[in-house]
């Protein structure tokens, strides 16, 4: 294998490639990724970043050091347009294409957008970021569709500039079909506790110059709307190329699609019939899916730890597994009313996740014991 093409200048393909080095692979690795910048970090984007208070510079994910070492091959600033595996070619939009005998997809997602409301700030890219920073005036209005982490960071940060913010929310409670009934309720409470308008059970229907839209017929003015409705998997420019695709990219339990010279690593990739949004994920999985890459095929597999955090107004939420809202709750130190506490979740006698509020240091001791991964293989 001479050279290996990591498609997605992303947080998953920056660990891909270190991967590679870390692993004793000493051939090219071209990195392409559509936007212009060098790989960066994106959670503080919803946060310090969009508050103007953490540096451009602060989200590089490589310094001077990391540029030299790692040797990349940049083509930043293209898409990967088309892949033609019997070839051995990426196909880029800038009319050249890239011979690789490996391919890692690194490629992430699009925020979703809504129909009905063109002119909605989304929150996915440094440039998405700018362009809120900027919207956010003294005075200015703000109207956050969707109560997920994005929304509520958001959400968040817009109330520490002192603006004022309505949150928009279909479920009857945040985050309901992850966290259950109670935790749901704990995270709307950190919404009405910090002055947001969180409005569950409502849906928009569009805006224009005057505000959003419900679908009861009244109106919530609005000089600022950000859309926080999730992602959609960017797989578009693998079609043709044999792989199999459909909300994300599929692969095998190590990570590996169909071909055995391409695996899938991030946002994208589907395995065990589910994706996970997280940047932990997204972080994890490159050792395993590289050590598969460079032997052909699977000799390791991947098991995900459900590890997430978001950090809104006074607090920080940590979630640890993968619960399920019908899981039996126990509040193992404090309760919901808390501003400190840790819950787990249990089923069939076995605890399947950790969560906590500005409680780190027992989350952290609670998932290392409860939730113990099986070594991989």
């Amino acid at each position: 294998m001479k050279r290996v093409a990591v498609v997605g200048a992303s947080l998953a393909g920056v660990r891909a490639a270190q991967e590679l080095r870390a692993q004793g692979y000493d051939g090219g690795i071209v990195l392409i990724g559509d936007e212009p910048h060098l790989p960066y970090d994106r959670p503080p984007l919803s946060k310090a970043f969009l508050s103007g208070t953490a540096s451009r510079e602060s989200l590089d994910l490589l310094d001077t050091g990391d540029l030299a070492s790692l040797a990349l091959d940049f083509r930043l600033g293209v898409r990967a347009t088309a892949l033609e595996p019997a070839d051995r070619r990426v196909l880029l939009s800038d009319g050249t294409s890239v011979h690789a005998d490996g391919v890692v997809i690194a490629t992430g997602g699009r925020a979703r957008t809504l129909p009905g409301f063109e002119g909605a700030h989304t929150l996915r890219t440094v440039d998405d970021a700018l362009a809120l920073r900027a919207a956010l005036v003294p005075g200015a209005r703000v109207v956050i569709i969707g109560a997920g982490f994005i929304g509520a960071e958001v959400a968040s940060t817009c109330r520490s500039l002192g603006l004022d913010v309505v949150v928009l929310e279909a479920l009857a409670a945040p985050l309901a079909p992850v966290l259950g009934p109670s935790l749901a309720a704990v995270c709307a409470r950190l919404h009405v506790e910090h002055g947001t308008d969180l409005r569950c059970g409502v849906s928009a229907t569009g805006m224009d110059a005057a505000g959003v839209h419900l679908a009861d017929g009244s109106l919530v003015p609005a000089d600022v709307v950000v859309a926080g409705v999730g992602m959609t998997p960017a797989t578009e420019w693998l079609t043709g190329s044999g792989l199999k695709v459909g909300n994300g990219v599929h692969t095998d339990a190590g990570l590996v699609t169909d071909l055995p010279q391409v695996v899938a690593v991030g946002d994208v990739a589907r395995y065990g019939g589910r994706r996970h949004e997280h940047w932990t994920n997204a972080s994890e999985q490159a050792p395993v899916a590289v050590a598969n890459l460079l032997a052909g095929h699977s000799v390791r597999t991947y098991t995900p730890s459900g590890y997430v955090w978001s950090d809104q107004y006074s607090g920080t939420l940590q979630l640890a597994g993968h619960p399920r809202p019908d899981d039996t709750l126990s509040f193992v130190d404090g309760n919901p009313a808390s501003s400190s506490f840790v819950a787990t979740f249990s089923r069939d006698g076995a605890t399947v996740g950790v969560f906590a509020l500005n409680n780190a240091k027992l989350f952290n001791r609670m998932r290392r014991q409860a939730l113990r991964r099986p070594a991989t293989v």
